[in-house]
């Protein structure tokens, strides 16, 4: 005989009655009642099945007219048909409208967003101005579909994070166990092992002994404990540096600004998003900075160079009198030694191959036409 409870709880599903075939629960119990997102009215499987197996079809129920579809019918979830709709209706906006926090300018510009979301869902759960709203979150899920689905991805990869750390922590919490009843087991051979010592020792010494033998056990005992604990707290410290580094490494995945941008920019629905900047193209680099030698950033000219050869000229007042600097030679090498830095060598080879092949292509036919016509020409002479 089943509980007064599951009886209590079961009472209302006895009266169910299929709108289409009029079969009652009551007298079938196995029967089974599906619903359909699209009107959420409620009929049996069988009624499912015989109508909308061909394909799609309007709903049996007197005055709906909604078209249905076989796929769509699924087992309701909550007891009350209006809390199943106002969920599934939450799921969809929600799903549409997933900006996050961080995406606002302010927590007041996020709080002004969550409260606008709730409304949408009010007017889709009671029917207030259902048109409009509904035109209002398709436009904003068309305009802004590249950020809903990076934000779909970031939470998706949230929800993966957290159960795999659910999953690491149930792991945790096993071996912890595991570990506990082990030591338990070690420290429990341990008395029994050290009970059984000082027993033969009594049994094998004097009994002036008695007193010694039993102080050296305890000692042994303490000597093992004290060193259990020990690897105990060092194995503990161990686990939680791994656990926090773990914590670490296990932040959600950045998405990049090119996947959350809109065409837009924006949204003409949610207000205090922040502006979304486009990076400027990086320009062409010029390894000669121009013609300035001292604007230059792959290399920094010094006062000075250590050098045998150019440290008696720099003491020669003879060179110095004629206007010769030594900045000047400094600059002038260094910039020769990084000149190399604007050519490419493989594109200069290929290049210069394609045109020495379509500037030799011409004379060697003619060297080799020449060369033909002196053969020729020298034959008669080599006879005669």
């Amino acid at each position: 005989m089943p509980p007064a409870r599951d009886v209590i709880a079961h009472r209302g599903d006895d009266d169910e009655v299929c709108p289409v075939c009029k079969s009652s629960r009551y007298l079938n119990p196995d029967m089974r009642f599906l619903i359909n997102p699209e009107c959420y009215h409620k009929m049996c499987e069988s009624c499912v099945d015989r109508i909308f197996s061909s394909g799609p079809a309007n709903c049996p129920v007197a005055g709906c007219h909604k078209t249905l579809r076989k796929n769509r019918f699924r087992k309701q979830t909550f007891e009350d048909i209006n809390v199943e709709r106002e969920v599934d209706i939450r799921r969809r906006v929600m799903h549409i409208l997933n900006r996050r926090e961080e995406e606002f300018d302010s927590k007041r510009a996020y709080d002004d967003f969550l409260e606008q979301r709730e409304e949408i869902i009010a007017n889709l759960v009671h029917g207030t101005d259902v048109a409009k709203t509904e035109s209002d979150l398709q436009k904003y899920a068309s305009e802004n579909m590249r950020s809903i689905r990076a934000n779909q991805a970031i939470e998706a990869q949230e929800a993966s994070s957290f159960r795999e750390q659910q999953t690491q922590e149930q792991e945790l919490a096993r071996l912890r166990r595991e570990a506990v009843r082990q030591e338990y087991e070690n420290e429990r051979r341990e008395i029994m092992a050290g009970r059984e010592d000082v027993l033969s020792r009594l049994a094998a010494g004097r009994p002036a002994d008695a007193a010694a033998i039993a102080r050296e056990g305890q000692k042994v005992l303490l000597k093992k404990s004290s060193a259990r604990r020990s690897e105990e707290e060092r194995i503990r410290q161990k686990q939680a540096a791994l656990r926090n580094s773990d914590v670490k490494k296990s932040g959600p995945g950045a998405v990049s600004s090119s996947d959350k941008a809109d065409d837009l920019g924006g949204s003409s629905l949610i207000k205090g998003l922040k502006k979304i900047k486009t990076p400027e193209p990086e320009k062409p680099y010029d390894p000669f900075m121009g013609y300035v030698p001292e604007k230059r950033d792959y290399y920094t000219l010094r006062d000075y160079y250590p050098n045998t050869y150019l440290d008696p000229v720099r003491q020669d007042t003879r060179m110095q009198a004629g206007g010769y600097d030594l900045q000047e030679y400094y600059s002038r090498t260094l910039m020769e030694a990084f000149a190399g830095l604007g050519c490419f060598i493989d594109e200069e080879i290929s290049q210069r191959d394609i045109a020495n092949a379509s500037d030799i292509s011409g004379p060697v036919a003619t060297k080799g036409a020449a060369m033909a016509a002196v053969s020729s020409a020298g034959t008669p002479d080599a006879s005669s």
